[in-house]
C-alpha cells in the first residue's frame, strides 16, 4: 500500500463524499483498573449527530496520518504453517464479509477480548471500529468532472479500528453571567482523547485497486516507535523494520561496500539516483507498488553515484554482513531524506546547518592552515545581522 492510497483515504474522511462510505461505528470502553468492558455501543454512523461524525473524522485521519514506514506500518499476517489460519486474519476476513451488523459486532468483540488479554493500557481507552466501503475511480477526472464520470470505481469493504485514551477533566474556573459571580466546575465524565490516538490498524491492506487480505496496515501512536507487543499478540503480524532501521541498514552496506568516507558529491549523486527512481513510480498512476532496493538496486545507484569499483557480489556480502539476508530489500523512501526540506542536519561545535539533499554536493570539509573547515558554497553574497561578509581569498 502507497502513501498515495494512504492520503486518498483520509481525504475522504468527511461528511460530503460519495466516494467512501461508513456503515457503522462500534465503540467499546475498557477500563485500566481491570482490564474489561464496561461499556460497548454499535449504531449506525449516518445515526450521529454531525458534530459526534466530523470528531470521528478527526481521529480517523489522525490514525492514518503519517508516513509509511515511519508511522504508518503494513503488516504481514503470520503463517504457523499451511494447515493452520492466523486467527486474527480469520477473524477480521470473515468480519468484512459479515452479513448482518450484529455478526460483524461479534467478530470485532474478539478483537477486542485478544487487547484486554494482551494488552494492560495505562489509563482507561476506548476502541472504535468502523464498518466501510472505499471506491476509486477506474480514471482519473479533475475536480469539475460530473459525478456519472464515477460510475466505473474499483469498490473495497474495509475495517478501521482506533484505540483512543481517556483523560481526567481539569478542575476550571468559571464566571456566572446570571448570578454574577465566580464558581469552580469540574466534570466528572472523562474526555476521550480523539486527537492523538494509541494506535490503530486498516484491514485489509491495497494493492493495485485490490484487496490484500495477507496484509493489515498498522498505525502506530508515535513515530518510529510501533508496539510490536501488539503487533505479534494481538494482531499475530510478522516483524519488520521501520524507516529509521533501514536507512541504518543501507548506510552500513554503503559502508561495508565504499568504505567509512565519501565525500558529498558522492553521497548527494547516490541520492539523486534514489529520489530518481521514486519520482518514475510516482509519476505512474496505475502503479500501486513501491520502489523498494534489493542488492542489484543498491548496486546500480552506487555506481550510478560515483561508486565505480562495486558489483552485485560485492553488495551482496554487505547484505550478508549487515542483515544476514541477501534477499532482503530497502523501501527506498526510508534510506532518502527528505527533498522537499532541509531534511538534512550538519552539527558542530560552532554552528548547526541544515541542508537539502540535492544541496549537499556544495559542502566540503577541507583543511585550511592546518585547521579543519566546513566549507560551503554559495552564489550569493551572505548577509550576517545585516552586514555583508566580504570575499575573502584562502
Amino acid at each position: 500500500m502507497n502513501q498515495k492510497t494512504i492520503a486518498d483515504i483520509r481525504k475522504h474522511f468527511k461528511t460530503e463524499t460519495d466516494l467512501l462510505t461508513i456503515k457503522t461505528i462500534y465503540n467499546v470502553y475498557i477500563q485500566q483498573e481491570n482490564n474489561e468492558i464496561y461499556h460497548e455501543a454499535r449504531t449506525r454512523f449516518a445515526m450521529l449527530e454531525q458534530e459526534q461524525q466530523e470528531l470521528f473524522f478527526i481521529n480517523f485521519k489522525k490514525v492514518l496520518g503519517g508516513k509509511i514506514g515511519s508511522k504508518l506500518f503494513e503488516v504481514r499476517f503470520q503463517r504457523p504453517s499451511e494447515e493452520e489460519v492466523n486467527e486474527t486474519q480469520q477473524i477480521l476476513y470473515d468480519g468484512l464479509h459479515a452479513e448482518d451488523e450484529e455478526t460483524w459486532e461479534a467478530y470485532m468483540k474478539e478483537i477486542v477480548t485478544k487487547m484486554t488479554e494482551h494488552i494492560q493500557y495505562e489509563k482507561d481507552v476506548v476502541v472504535t471500529f468502523i464498518r466501510g466501503q472505499y471506491n476509486k475511480p477506474t480514471k482519473r477526472h479533475s475536480e469539475e468532472s460530473e459525478v456519472a464520470e464515477r460510475d466505473e470505481v474499483y469498490t473495497t469493504p474495509f475495517i478501521l479500528c482506533s484505540i483512543n485514551q481517556t483523560m481526567q477533566p481539569k478542575r476550571t474556573l468559571t464566571f456566572d453571567f446570571v448570578e454574577k459571580a465566580f464558581k469552580s466546575t469540574f466534570i466528572e465524565d472523562p474526555i476521550i482523547n480523539v486527537t492523538s490516538p494509541l494506535g490503530g490498524f486498516l484491514f485489509p491492506s491495497f494493492t493495485d485497486n485490490a484487496a490484500d487480505v495477507n496484509h493489515i496496515v498498522y498505525a502506530a501512536g508515535k513515530v518510529n516507535k510501533p508496539d510490536f507487543h501488539f503487533i505479534e499478540q494481538v494482531l499475530e503480524g510478522e516483524e519488520f523494520m521501520t524507516a529509521v532501521e533501514d536507512k541504518v541498514v543501507f548506510e552500513e552496506i554503503v559502508k561495508s561496500v565504499a568504505g567509512e568516507e565519501l565525500d558529498t558529491r558522492t553521497i548527494a549523486s547516490v541520492y539523486d539516483e534514489i529520489q530518481a527512481m521514486m519520482e518514475v513510480a510516482a509519476e505512474d498512476d496505475a502503479a500501486d507498488s513501491i520502489p523498494m532496493l534489493d542488492t542489484k538496486e543498491v548496486a546500480r545507484v552506487l555506481k550510478a553515484g560515483g561508486i565505480h569499483d562495486v558489483d552485485v557480489d560485492d553488495v551482496e556480502r554487505a547484505f550478508r554482513n549487515v542483515i544476514e539476508d541477501e534477499t532482503y530489500e530497502m523501501q527506498a523512501s526510508h534510506v532518502v531524506p527528505s527533498y522537499a526540506t532541509k531534511s538534512i542536519k550538519i552539527e558542530t561545535k560552532v554552528a548547526n546547518i541544515a541542508i537539502s539533499p540535492q544541496d549537499l554536493r556544495y559542502v566540503r570539509q577541507v583543511r585550511v592552515d592546518g585547521r579543519r573547515c566546513l566549507l560551503i558554497e554559495v552564489e550569493e553574497d551572505t548577509t550576517i545581522e545585516g552586514f555583508t561578509l566580504p570575499l575573502e581569498e584562502l
